[in-house]
């Protein structure tokens, strides 16, 4: 075994053309691993083609300044990925099969240096009901609810979201 390889063996880096495929993968796979109970049948009815066209859109033309998208690498593969908008956390996921990793973690300083590079003061994300472990890991992240919801509605039924934030 070599003591040196040319790449790092974990990483975060902006997503690039081409990254999509692996994106939209790690969001179904971590939705119904993690959101199925939640979401119901919503959660296996999700619409991998459209999904796929969407980030394809996101990573190759952001919708504005501010936007952006990164990607975890564990060596080549992407893992995970987060997607920022001005002051906040639009997604972060992990493939279930590579949590606890650290991927999480990586993912969440670099979307924060984003934002702060970008003149943010604040960070803000949102956590569906009942995932435990996001809110866990945000706690330990030094995020905290601040007392806003809202209802999403998700196939027969709603669900809440809240919010969660920390000064940057």
């Amino acid at each position: 075994m070599a003591l040196f390889r040319e790449t790092a063996d974990v990483s975060v880096r902006p997503a690039v053309p081409g990254d999509e495929e692996a994106v939209t993968q790690v969001q179904v796979d971590a939705w119904r691993t993690t959101h199925a109970e939640t979401l119901g049948g919503a959660v296996d009815a999700l619409d991998e083609q459209t999904m796929r066209q969407r980030w394809t859109e996101a990573i190759a033309r952001p919708p504005g300044p501010g936007f952006a998208v990164l990607v975890a690498l564990d060596g080549p593969k992407v893992v995970g990925f987060a997607a920022v908008g001005p002051g906040q956390v639009m997604a972060l996921e992990v493939a279930p099969d590579h949590r606890l990793a650290g991927h999480g973690s990586r993912l969440l300083a670099a979307a924060v240096d984003r934002l702060r590079t970008d003149g943010s003061e604040e960070v803000v994300t949102w956590v569906l009901d009942g995932d435990d472990g996001r809110e866990r890991f945000l706690a330990s992240s030094g995020l905290r609810p601040d007392g806003v919801e809202r209802a999403l509605a998700a196939g027969v039924r709603d669900v809440v979201e809240r919010r969660w934030s920390a000064v940057i």
